[in-house]
């Protein structure tokens, strides 16, 4: 009886052991885990959600923190609510910092979207008549650049040399077109109402505009390498290895497919090109 009783309290002894060991070792792998918040648009969610599951094999916990609009994520980032951001281009991130003193870097590349007109009640851009309403994003670059996708489709002329034009900077309108500016995330509602709108690539996939509903395309060329979107973190944390590992990550084959597939072909991964 005494020799059973040893044995039971010599198997209690070692099943203890065992989970005693096995708690250490989850604490251990729950310490070496780190956790990054990226701030995303809401529509690069299902670009982001697969990276997040391949990094949690490199001991990193991504998380993503949605935003809507394009004024919060560079404050929540210097504000270290969030450890990076991804929904800007370089052109954006450079008057960010100038208007705001602040010093946010790029830390990697991601895609370039061109800037599109839109349109639910027109085919072509012959059919705009004058007065017309063309409504456009009221934020300084993503205006500038509108403005300047507008010239290019020959509805208005602007002054030159201006960098990041606005509507005052019009000086030929033959249409007499009402260019009314509005928030980013306001222009693809505004198809009901306006005859056409400029609108990112990231509320028109949020909207379901694809492509093929654009009346006019905006070019890509050399001068476009500003509009290339990035991830970007304060300068102090430019050399993190975990950021670095989140960029390894973001640049892969899978995720230019799922870029394709989120964004109907209207944004173009840019770290495939050399």
């Amino acid at each position: 009886m005494k020799q059973t009783i040893k044995k039971i309290l010599a198997g209690t002894t070692v099943l203890l052991a065992g989970l005693i060991v096995a708690g250490c070792g989850k604490q251990a792998a729950a310490k070496n885990k780190t956790t990054v918040k990226v701030g995303i648009m809401s529509s690069d969610e299902d670009i982001w959600k697969p990276i997040a599951a391949k990094l949690k094999k490199q001991n990193i916990n991504l998380e993503l923190k949605e935003f809507s609009d394009y004024n919060t994520p560079n404050k929540a980032l210097t504000d270290h609510q969030i450890d990076l951001n991804a929904f800007q281009h370089y052109n954006f991130l450079n008057s960010w910092n100038k208007a705001h003193k602040t010093n946010i870097v790029a830390v990697g590349q991601t895609y370039i979207a061109p800037l599109n007109l839109y349109s639910t009640k027109i085919n072509s851009l012959k059919a705009i008549k004058k007065g017309d309403e063309i409504t456009v994003p009221n934020d300084a670059t993503n205006e500038g650049r509108a403005l300047n996708v507008l010239e290019e489709a020959k509805l208005i002329t602007l002054k030159k040399n201006v960098a990041l034009p606005t509507v005052k900077d019009i000086v030929k309108n033959p249409k007499h077109l009402k260019i009314t500016e509005l928030g980013s995330d306001q222009t693809a509602r505004s198809l009901s109402d306006a005859t056409a709108a400029i609108v990112t690539n990231d509320v028109s996939a949020n909207a379901g505009l694809k492509l093929d509903d654009a009346i006019y395309k905006e070019t890509v060329n050399e001068r476009s390498k500003q509009w290339i979107n990035i991830i970007a973190a304060n300068k102090k944390d430019q050399n993190n290895k975990a950021y670095k590992k989140v960029v390894k990550a973001y640049q892969t084959a899978a995720t230019a497919k799922a870029i394709a597939k989120v964004y109907k072909g209207t944004a173009e991964p840019v770290w495939t090109n050399k």
